[in-house]
């Protein structure tokens, strides 16, 4: 009898704790979610179909592995400018090693990765070792490449189409009416949540985040920790781009043009404070989410390329005066 009792008064007990635990900003978030999708279904009956979801959330895994890498850097209190070009550098080299003889296609996706690596690792060791701002030098990573690749093209799109591997990883179904990018986007979310939540290194980026000086006071390793951050940020941008090549079954001159300011917003509308040191990449999830959903009813309102940029502009100065004053903790 006793046991009987006491489980629902220790199931009313924990609850509240467990709602507690979330994030407001990541409820918010997934709130507006909600929101979004009602009004969208009051423009198209369609909207809520579970064939036009998955087409968002296929959509919205592009902008969800570029903003992983996003995170940990803004997590840090710095900021990762390079991202359009490092995405559409990843894009043009991976389709220009799949003609390089009988193991091009095999080789295509690593060597993408790597050049956006090697991006990565360039912007970390600036701002780890030389302690340039993150701001300066990704900037100018993002003009570096850029230069690169114009001139790897002489300034038109290039004529490699993207390999047979990339297309499938991107639009393929391994399990029957789910593309393969969404399986992609949800493994790099599994192995995001693991980092921050369940490793030494995820703990020391909050530490950094929250105070650079005691982290590193304590006995972390803080220049490793920043520049390991950017070259995964690097990598996870240029392997967006791969997916997105895939995609559109081609790499293009500026295809990771859109991402960058998606990509901010994504992670400020998910509660991670564009100071360092606090959010969730639940959170980040929720912001993606929203975001893709923001651009489909945009689309559909027929509203213009500049009228979406002010909106996502609005709504970064929103969540800043929202989440970028509180002090960080965890």
């Amino acid at each position: 009898m006793s046991e009987t009792s006491e489980g629902p008064v220790a199931m009313r007990t924990r609850l509240p704790q467990a709602f507690r635990r979330v994030d407001r900003a990541v409820l918010t978030a997934f709130g507006c979610i909600l929101l979004l999708l009602f009004i969208g279904s009051l423009y198209s009956s369609n909207f809520l179909s579970l064939d036009y979801l998955l087409q968002q959330l296929k959509v919205a895994s592009f902008l969800g592995v570029v903003a992983a890498g996003m995170m940990l850097v803004i997590l840090l209190g710095h900021i990762d400018l390079s991202v359009p070009w490092v995405m559409t550098t990843g894009a043009m080299m991976a389709c220009a090693a799949a003609g390089f003889g009988t193991l091009g296609p095999a080789l295509a996706i690593p060597f993408g990765v790597v050049c956006g690596a090697l991006f990565g690792l360039v912007n970390g060791l600036a701002v780890a070792y030389l302690r340039i701002p993150s701001m300066i030098i990704t900037l100018a990573t993002n003009v570096v490449a850029q230069g690169l690749m114009v001139l790897y093209t002489g300034g038109f799109s290039p004529s490699d189409s993207a390999p047979a591997a990339v297309r499938w990883l991107a639009t393929g179904h391994v399990v029957p009416g789910v593309p393969n990018a969404i399986l992609v986007w949800a493994l790099i979310s599994v192995a995001m949540v693991v980092l921050l939540s369940r490793t030494s290194y995820g703990r020391s980026i909050y530490g950094i985040g929250n105070s650079e000086r005691a982290a590193y006071l304590s006995g972390v390793d803080t220049r490793r920790v920043v520049m390991i951050a950017f070259i995964l940020s690097g990598a996870l941008s240029a392997f967006g781009g791969v997916l997105l090549a895939g995609y559109a079954s081609k790499a293009a001159q500026a295809m990771g043009d859109a991402y960058l300011l998606p990509s901010i917003a994504a992670v400020v509308l998910g509660g991670t404070s564009i100071l360092g040191g606090r959010g969730s990449y639940l959170g980040t999830v929720a912001g993606v989410i929203l975001i893709t959903l923001l651009q489909s009813i945009l689309s559909v309102m027929q509203m213009p390329e500049a009228g979406r940029q002010i909106v996502y502009g609005v709504v970064i100065i929103a969540m800043l005066l929202l989440y970028g004053r509180t002090p960080a903790s965890r």
